[in-house]
């Protein structure tokens, strides 16, 4: 697992974990087949994608034509590629919590109805799942915040989720590297993107550049007062920042191979779109320890951690003495750690914070062999806690969790929690303009 040094930058350190852990292949794997023959609620199955969406009350409720609308853009989901592509936070990289974003958005009348991806407030993150659902405007539901955010938005990033659109990375993508990782000159062609989604063929965008700071860009100052006192839209988190998956081939800190498959063939002309996704090797070989003066192996015979340079009447032996003197062989001190803590620790806890919880299981059984009885220790304690946790997520589902009973209703067109400071201690936007 990669481990950050005082001289790396923080956020690419932060996105090689996201990439090693987050979306692991045989998920990816899983959900492209399921996705290829048709079947999008298998392919969000397999992506660990709640679906709730009842199509046949969606069309009784908006009609057939957005149904139509909604069922096609389901097909063409890569719930794999949406996973890879959504927010995330430090310092380990996991899903933003509690976030609503939107994904499309289609026009019923004056109403506007979304498609949403939504996570989970902290309290019941374990198994990182993403859920979608359709918004129109009510506030029904155990999700604490489930009016679409503002800054967190895909629905003019389709490229992010859909696998028709996803060969547009490249294009919307292409930046010059600049301070701290912000996409500066993909801005103003962003913005104009924006303000023609808000129905503007020119005006003024917030970015959000940390903390509560933000730049206004200007596309065209002649037009920048059209919207009177309202707020700026805001650019999209997704605009802001270079992409991560591109700093990171820059930077030279991941191989193409090493990338959700379409990510690759959009970033790395020539790259197959079927290439399976590399993740790191396992080590299952013979481990070797100090033994009476000699060098000993420990490896998996038939799904058992065993020493194999002692034989079974030595090692009876040995245990007995070890339970009499409480100190066991060298070799069999070994096995017991590896069971306790072993050395994969650190991997197995990454992958359960991540929700990969079948392929913590595998790194275990890869280490210690399938069905290996884990004394109490640290692996033991992971293991439990996330299943315990996993727990929480359910009944959070279900409306049943310390947050349940109707969501706080949002200031009408924000997302975030208003501040609370005086205006005297706000900092003031700084003002770009671009033409």
């Amino acid at each position: 697992m990669p481990h950050s040094t005082p001289n790396e930058d923080p956020r690419l350190t932060l996105w090689l974990r996201v990439r090693e852990f987050a979306v692991p292949p045989p998920m990816i794997e899983s959900a492209t087949a399921r996705r290829a023959t048709g079947d999008w609620a298998a392919a969000c199955a397999a992506a660990h994608v709640d679906v709730d969406l009842d199509l046949r009350r969606i069309a009784r409720l908006h009609g057939q034509e957005l149904a139509t609308h909604l069922r096609t853009d389901l097909r063409h989901l890569a719930p794999d590629l949406l996973r890879w592509h959504m927010p995330r936070i430090a310092p380990n990289g996991l899903l933003r919590p509690g976030l609503t974003l939107s994904l499309a958005r289609y026009h019923e009348g004056d109403n506007t109805v979304h498609l949403v991806a939504r996570t989970p407030p902290a309290w019941a993150d374990a198994g990182q799942r993403i859920s979608l659902a359709l918004w129109d405007g009510s506030r029904s539901g155990p999700h604490p915040h489930p009016h679409p955010n503002r800054r967190f938005r895909l629905d003019l990033h389709r490229h992010l989720w859909d696998a028709r659109r996803a060969g547009e990375l490249r294009t919307r993508s292409e930046t010059a590297p600049h301070a701290r990782g912000w996409a500066v000159d993909r801005w103003p062609a962003e913005a104009r993107l924006l303000l023609r989604a808000e129905g503007q063929d020119g005006g003024t965008v917030a970015v959000r550049v940390g903390g509560r700071r933000q730049v206004l860009v200007d596309v065209d100052a002649s037009r920048a007062g059209d919207r009177g006192p309202a707020p700026p839209p805001i650019l999209p988190d997704a605009a802001t920042w270079v992409l991560p998956d591109l700093a990171l081939l820059r930077a030279g800190l991941i191989e193409a191979g090493r990338l959700h498959p379409l990510v690759a063939a959009a970033l790395v002309p020539g790259h197959s779109p079927d290439a399976r996704p590399r993740g790191r090797q396992s080590e299952n070989g013979p481990r070797t320890v100090e033994c009476r003066g000699a060098r000993h192996r420990i490896a998996l015979v038939n799904g058992v951690l065993v020493a194999l340079d002692h034989d079974a009447s030595e090692i009876r032996r040995e245990k007995l003495l070890a339970e009499l003197t409480g100190t066991p062989l060298p070799c069999l001190q070994l096995i017991e750690e590896a069971h306790r803590s072993p050395e994969c620790l650190l991997d197995v806890h990454a992958r359960l914070e991540h929700g990969d919880a079948a392929g913590a299981q595998a790194t275990v059984d890869g280490l210690l062999g399938p069905g290996a009885q884990l004394p109490e220790g640290a692996l033991r304690d992971a293991l439990e806690k996330a299943a315990r946790r996993r727990i929480d997520h359910g009944l959070f589902r279900a409306g049943l969790g310390p947050e349940a009973g109707p969501a706080k209703r949002p200031e009408p067109g924000l997302a975030e929690r208003p501040d609370r400071r005086s205006r005297k201690g706000r900092a003031r936007p700084r003002h770009a303009t671009f033409r």
